[in-house]
């Protein structure tokens, strides 16, 4: 998520708490409890190079995978509602961290009115929705989507997005609802740290301030451990550990001038880079794929219908009728903003293809429920949701992930494997 100070919201706790003890009744043997943990950003290859002690600690005596491959665009808002929902951005909606759609206008990550509107959200029903609705409780500490009403409902608990809280409080308020009595307790809870992500787009990711944004989220992790283990929670929650996407070098040696090639004028543009996503003026859309296909050697301009079908992209109704994707590392702008400040085109960019494999993000899994000492090839991101209805034993609603794919990071093979 990129970094921004979102407009706090009051959350009052004691009201929540209440209001959940009306709302829903835990089932008589409920699940361990399943705590999702996003390191925005976290590249695969970070693990190794940076060596955090308790994130290779519990990936060595839990599950790792290779890598969590993300959906495409490989951005912050399209693959976290992607991993709660199971359902590609092509199919739950949320295709760009900005969009256009014909009926609700325009969304952004600071548009907080958009960002807490569930029609946005509506084509995917989120995991905190399908928990509920079969009697379980959820708690959000950061979450795309968890601020809107999706179909009816909200997370039992949930925070509205501030950068500013530090991470030490996000793990409290976590440790804190596992305090809660059986009644109350969710039986869902996620948590978000940004470090990462921001220290790899202001430096890149090679830099040695995301070497220490790395060890910061790792103490965040080890305040979160010696909480679970005083608690004697530790070995009793199943922790899933994950991210977006990776993170890619940008440089200003390395830019893409639209403008070199088409008039602005004839286009609306939603989204710049990597994604380009753009409407042509009426009666202009093949002339404008005309100007743009074959117009420079590292961007490739699709139709929306004849994108790659690897990208499982290009039928929603918010995805515009031409796309153009940068190769791995460059970006799309124009003159004027590139002579304002070439410097913003140095650090580091994600949205690429998530073939590369620095698109590619951390999956490390420990619990009751997972192998001990376990290392499994790359997985795509859209099988946790299958993973986590099967650890809290609900049924999934519609989705394109596939438990088969995901559970030999289980400790005892499904007997059944849940299935869309």
């Amino acid at each position: 998520m990129p970094h921004q100070t979102l407009r706090p919201r009051l959350s009052l706790l004691l009201l929540l708490v209440l209001l959940a003890g009306c709302r829903s009744i835990a089932p008589v043997n409920a699940p361990a409890p399943v705590l999702l943990i996003s390191i925005d950003g976290f590249r695969a290859d970070y693990l190794e190079r940076y060596a955090p002690p308790v994130l290779t600690r519990l990936a060595r005596q839990g599950v790792r995978a290779e890598a969590l491959i993300p959906a495409f665009p490989t951005l912050t808002f399209p693959n976290h509602y992607t991993m709660v929902t199971g359902l590609y951005p092509d199919h739950h909606g949320i295709v760009g961290n900005t969009m256009f759609d014909s009926t609700l206008g325009h969304f952004s990550l600071s548009n907080r009115e958009a960002i807490a509107d569930g029609r946005w959200w509506a084509d995917g029903e989120p995991l905190w929705v399908t928990a509920q609705r079969q009697g379980l409780r959820t708690a959000t500490y950061f979450w795309p989507g968890s601020e809107a009403e999706i179909h009816g409902m909200r997370p039992t608990y949930w925070m509205p997005y501030d950068s500013r809280i530090p991470g030490e409080e996000r793990v409290r308020q976590v440790l804190a609802w596992l305090d809660l009595p059986d009644s109350l307790r969710p039986h869902w809870i996620t948590l978000y740290f940004s470090d990462v992500d921001h220290a790899g787009h202001e430096h890149g990711p090679d830099a040695p301030e995301v070497a220490e944004a790395v060890r910061k989220v790792d103490g965040y992790l080890q305040q979160l451990i010696e909480g679970l283990r005083a608690r004697n929670l530790l070995d009793r929650v199943n922790l899933l550990i994950v991210s977006d996407h990776g993170m890619a070098a940008t440089s200003a040696e390395r830019v893409i001038f639209l403008d070199d090639f088409v008039s602005l004028e004839e286009l609306h543009i939603v989204t710049w880079s990597p994604v380009l996503m753009l409407y042509p003026r009426p009666g202009r859309e093949d002339a404008v794929l005309a100007a743009l296909q074959g117009a420079h050697p590292h961007l490739h301009v699709f139709r929306k219908e004849a994108l790659p079908a690897h990208l499982h992209f290009g039928t929603h109704r918010r995805i515009p009728p031409i796309v153009g994707i940068a190769d791995e590392g460059w970006s799309i702008t124009t003159r004027n903003r590139f002579v304002e400040d070439p410097s913003r085109f140095n650090g580091g960019m994600h949205g690429y293809d998530p073939t590369y494999p620095s698109m590619h993000g951390l999956l490390i899994a420990h619990g009751p429920a997972f192998a001990q000492g376990k290392r499994i090839p790359p997985v795509e991101n859209i099988h946790l949701y299958a993973l986590m209805c099967h650890l809290l034993q609900i049924t999934p609603a519609v989705h394109d992930g596939r438990l088969s794919a995901i559970a030999s990071m289980l400790a005892t093979a499904p007997q059944a494997v849940l299935s869309p």
